[in-house]
């Protein structure tokens, strides 16, 4: 249980969106990229999850059951490195968005009409490409295994179905200066704050209506993957997918709890590189236009409202580390 729960009050003041006067704006996560220093052990590890890992070339994609989008690519590399996301924009939008980052001094990349790439604050390169949303247009079910009185919920253990993720929800990085990311992301990229920590913590959606956040950003000394969210659609997806890959051997991560800022439910597996998947249910939706104010809340809120404790080193950026060892 987090002890501090509530001991300090909540900061009322909503922080700005930073929005666009042109209106143009990402509105989904199309994938993000990494490399790995074992491919093998990666599609392991995530075939464990629960994700379909398929080889492509020299390159690894990560797939969620039952759904054709390619929501991550895995390259091999001496250490594992968060090297990449992509966004997709409107197409009647991308031109507008092209020409702030333009106009703002940002060196474009492969820029062909349909697609284009540019380096955040701390060199992580984002791609922009046009295309139709990939994230929900409206609250993902969340499905409660209940039963009426005379009749059984739950399935006999020997019947349990396989669950599996039904699509990456968000992804959560590191970056060496909070405020300077959101510049970035909100002012140039057009997301928006949904809710904050000080300068620690803050997360990010679409204006065009998605999930409290597709994108979080974390406080460290440089940048990095923290942890990649998939939607489970239930509390028993969430428990019975941390039983399976368990039983596989990977049984260090944080959960069975839930969030105060996106009110999800959790459950976190460390992957084999120190960072993290994160089962996820029931995460908070900003429709487009809803007027949503959020804050900048107390340090304890950034984390969990109930649950055991987390790992010691669950904040820890194992990939500046890593760069740090060589």
């Amino acid at each position: 249980m987090n002890k501090n729960l509530c001991n300090q009050p909540l900061k009322n003041a909503a922080p700005d969106s930073l929005r666009p006067i042109d209106n143009s704006a990402v509105h989904s996560l199309d994938h993000f990229a990494m490399d790995v220093p074992d491919l093998d052990e990666a599609m392991n590890f995530y075939r464990a999850f629960g994700l379909d890992a398929r080889v492509d070339g020299d390159s690894v994609g990560l797939y969620a059951p039952n759904n054709s989008q390619r929501w991550a690519v895995l390259r091999k590399a001496v250490r594992k490195r968060l090297t990449g996301l992509c966004f997709r924009v409107y197409p009647s939008e991308i031109a507008a968005l092209r020409e702030r980052l333009m106009a703002r001094g940002f060196t474009l990349q492969r820029h062909d009409g349909e697609s284009f790439s540019v380096h955040d604050p701390d060199g992580l390169e984002i791609e922009i490409c046009a295309g139709g949303r990939v994230t929900v247009d409206e609250k993902a079910p969340f499905v409660i295994h209940s039963a009426p009185a005379g009749k059984q919920a739950v399935w006999p253990c020997a019947a349990v179905p396989l669950f599996s993720p039904q699509r990456l929800s968000h992804i959560a990085i590191f970056c060496s200066d909070v405020d300077r990311a959101i510049e970035f992301y909100c002012g140039v990229l057009g997301l928006a704050v949904s809710d904050r920590s000080s300068s620690m913590l803050a997360f990010l959606h679409s204006v065009h209506g998605s999930d409290h956040h597709i994108l979080a950003l974390a406080k460290s000394t440089g940048p990095g993957m923290h942890h990649c969210s998939w939607d489970m659609g239930s509390i028993d997806a969430i428990e019975l997918s941390a039983a399976r890959i368990a039983e596989a051997g990977y049984r260090a991560g944080w959960g069975l709890g839930r969030h105060v800022l996106g009110s999800n439910y959790f459950h976190y597996i460390r992957d084999p590189w120190g960072s993290y998947c994160e089962y996820t249910a029931d995460i908070d939706y900003i429709p487009a236009g809803c007027g949503w104010r959020g804050g900048d809340h107390a340090p304890q809120d950034a984390m969990y409202l109930w649950g055991p404790n987390p790992p010691a080193d669950f904040i820890v950026n194992h990939e500046v580390e890593a760069a740090v060892q060589g």
